[in-house]
Formats: structure tokens, C-alpha cells, sequence
């Protein structure tokens, strides 16, 4: 299997590329900040994430980049920024969340720190700010005290702008995650027996994925094994000691993490005896999504590929157990910023990475999902991770 990484000349181009941005709006300085729940803004700039605690980058329009970093993950933070002049501080404030306290030498907080940037910008008009979700107030009221006459902006779409476009070395890395979480699927699925735990099943795809070279699994959450008619109701879940029967659902939902981008696949399975009503729901969906994506083409508004897909279901009588029809952009996390709805009309872009989700919920018998990951060509969309494109009508495709 190959293991691609970023090369360092590429943190150095999205630190550019961003300061441009920072030119065309006025903006002095930029500040991001990462926990596990957004770890990727960091990561994105100079290839650090640290583990078990926040951290932070500094770029100003001409100054060195400042990495910041809690004193557990500094000797990481060393080995894993790709970003060369740049510095590295030890803030207290994105320390390890127990809130232990270390004496470290060098050790600032933001206050002297952000002294020390206003001495190189005194005169700094305009800061931006990534993360608005997870920034937190007491880092963000030190800036503002350290600088009192700036305005401070809203950075986000800027940055996640940056992101949704994959460069060469980026859809090298999301393909073997691709071929990562597909060949996990197609080695777990047939070990899954009747009486297993939903945790059981948990450790398998944990376990299978570590084997194939994955970092983690996909970031947004650990496998899903959402069985029978209750468990699978819930979207978004942690397994249960529930042992899993014939005949019922069971709503698998596994990714994978290399090289701090994913790859997701969800994906129906029902043991023994199918029931028709079954069949005929998830066969549904797997058409739904197949004729939706044939119209994800570069150059094509997302509301086309939204709309096929909703008038889909609503020709063979599902739209009422559709709560949405999902379109996101994939990467550093499973499901990234900007969005694709019907109202915005996202124009859909080669290069993109792009994931489809057919979520049917509040059956009498279950829910499930069917998603896949997509990669824009100047052909159309390629479906990237291939089980499902096989097993599900092996599975379900008899009538």
C-alpha cells in the first residue's frame, strides 16, 4: 500500500495563499486554534497535532509563523511541524484539558505572548480568528485586551475555502484512505456473526484499520454498530453491549485517519433471512445515491445533485423517511465546511472531495446509511471507496 505524506513546500503554499487572502481584506494577523473536535486548522498550516491537548498558529503578513503548543506535546510538536522559520511557544492555556499546571521553562501565556506580536504590529487593525465553534473565551479575551482599538474578524469561510479544493499531494493521501477504509470493510464485514456485541464489532474495525497503516479512526467519531430496530434509530451513537440477531439491521459506520485526512464509509448489513421490506428500502437508497452522484460534474450547481436525489425518493414513496439529503465536502475532517444545500447552489468543482449520505430513518424495523466518499474528475465524480458498489447488491439486490 502506498503512504504518501504533504511535502513541507505545501505548508509553506497554504501560509501564502493565506496571507493573500489576509492582503486582500485588510487583515494583520490570524489566529487558529485546535482541539480534537476541529484538529485540523492547525494541522493544515504546518502538520502538527498534538495529542491530548489544544493547539494554535500565528500568522502575521510578514513576521516567522508562531506554532503554539501545551508543554506535554512540545517535543511532538518539534518532530511534526513541516513548517521551516517558523517558532514554537508553550502556552499554559492549550495544555492538557486535566488543567495540570507545569513549570516550564520558556513557558508564556497568551497575554505575553500576543505582547510580544504587538511589538512587531503595533499598529495591527484588523486580527482573524479560525475555529469560531471551538475558540476559546479565555485566549480570545486576552487578544482583545492585548489589542483594544483592532477589530476582530471572522476568518472560518476563508479558511475552509482554502480546503475544499484538494491539491495532487492531498488526493494522493485521501486515496489511501480510500483504499484503507475499503479494504476494512471488505475484511470485517464477513467475520460479523450473530451474538456479537456492538463493541465487539467495534474492535474489529478498530483493529483491521491499525493493521492497514491508519493513524486513528476518522476523527469525527469512533465505528458505529448501530443494531436492531432502537439502536439504529440514532444518528450518531456509542456502541452498546446489545448482541446482534438474524434478520434485523445493522448500521455500520466505520472511517479511517491518515496523515490527519479521512475516509468514511457507512453501510447496511443484515445477517441470515433478509426481509423484503428490507431489501427493497436499501436497494433504494443505493439507486438514489448512484443516480444523484452521476450528476455531481464540475460545473454543476449542488442543487441539481440534491434535488435528483429527493425526487428520487419521492417517485418510489421513501422521501417521508429521508430527514436529509447530505452533500459535504471531505478531508481533514469527515464532514468539512462549506456546505452544499439546495439554497447556496454551491457550484461543485474538479478537485473537490465529496461524500454522499442516503439516510433513511424511522422504519418500522430500523434506520440505516449508505455513504461514500467521491473524488470531482473532469470525467464527473468517482466513487472512491468501492464497497459498498459491490456488496450491497450482492447483499440486498435478490429478491
Amino acid at each position: 500500500m502506498n503512504y504518501p505524506t504533504i511535502p513541507a513546500a505545501e505548508y509553506t503554499a497554504r501560509v501564502n495563499n493565506l496571507r493573500c487572502e489576509m492582503e486582500k481584506q485588510n487583515v494583520d494577523i490570524v489566529i487558529g486554534f485546535s482541539n480534537l473536535l476541529e484538529i485540523g486548522i492547525v494541522r493544515y498550516y504546518c502538520g502538527f497535532a498534538p495529542v491530548n491537548e489544544s493547539s494554535a498558529i500565528i500568522i502575521g503578513l510578514t513576521d516567522k509563523v508562531t506554532v503554539c503548543s501545551g508543554q506535554a506535546s512540545y517535543d511532538y510538536c518539534l518532530v511534526q511541524n513541516k513548517l521551516p522559520d517558523s517558532e514554537i511557544a508553550i502556552l499554559p492555556e492549550i495544555g492538557e484539558v486535566s488543567g495540570f499546571e507545569y513549570d516550564t521553562e520558556g513557558q508564556l501565556d497568551f497575554s505575553e505572548l500576543f505582547a510580544q506580536i504587538k511589538t512587531k504590529n503595533p499598529n495591527a487593525k484588523r486580527i482573524g480568528f479560525i475555529g469560531r465553534l471551538i475558540f476559546p473565551a479565555i485566549i480570545m479575551d486576552k487578544l482583545r485586551n492585548t489589542f483594544p482599538d483592532a477589530e476582530v474578524v471572522d476568518f472560518d469561510d476563508v479558511h475552509y475555502e482554502q480546503r475544499i479544493r484538494k491539491s495532487a499531494a492531498e488526493i494522493e493521501i485521501l486515496k489511501t484512505n480510500w483504499d484503507m477504509v475499503t479494504k476494512t470493510f471488505e475484511a470485517v464485514v464477513p467475520k460479523i456473526s450473530v451474538g456479537m456485541t456492538e463493541r465487539h464489532i467495534e474492535g474489529m474495525f478498530e483493529a483491521e484499520m491499525m493493521s492497514l497503516g491508519a493513524e486513528s479512526y476518522v476523527q469525527s467519531f469512533a465505528p458505529m454498530v448501530a443494531t436492531g430496530e432502537k439502536n439504529s434509530y440514532i444518528s450518531m451513537c456509542r456502541n452498546t453491549l446489545r448482541q446482534i440477531k438474524e434478520s434485523e439491521i445493522i448500521n455500520l459506520a466505520a472511517g479511517v485517519s491518515y496523515e490527519g485526512y479521512n475516509g468514511i464509509i457507512c453501510s447496511p448489513l443484515v445477517l441470515g433471512e433478509i426481509p423484503q421490506k428490507i431489501k427493497d428500502a436499501v436497494m433504494c437508497a443505493y439507486d438514489a445515491l448512484n443516480y444523484a452522484s452521476a450528476k455531481m460534474k464540475a460545473g454543476t450547481p449542488c442543487d441539481v445533485v440534491l434535488n435528483a436525489y429527493t425526487d428520487y425518493l419521492t417517485k418510489r414513496g421513501y422521501i417521508d423517511y429521508c430527514p436529509y439529503g447530505s452533500l459535504h465536502s471531505t478531508g481533514m475532517l469527515e464532514c468539512e465546511a462549506p456546505t452544499f444545500t439546495v439554497s447556496n447552489k454551491r457550484v461543485i468543482e474538479e478537485n473537490m472531495a465529496i461524500c454522499i449520505d442516503a439516510y433513511f430513518k424511522g422504519m418500522e424495523w430500523g434506520s440505516f446509511r449508505v455513504e461514500d466518499c467521491y473524488l470531482i474528475t473532469k470525467d464527473g465524480a468517482k466513487r472512491m471507496t468501492t464497497y459498498n458498489d459491490t456488496a450491497i447488491p450482492r447483499i440486498f439486490g435478490g429478491k
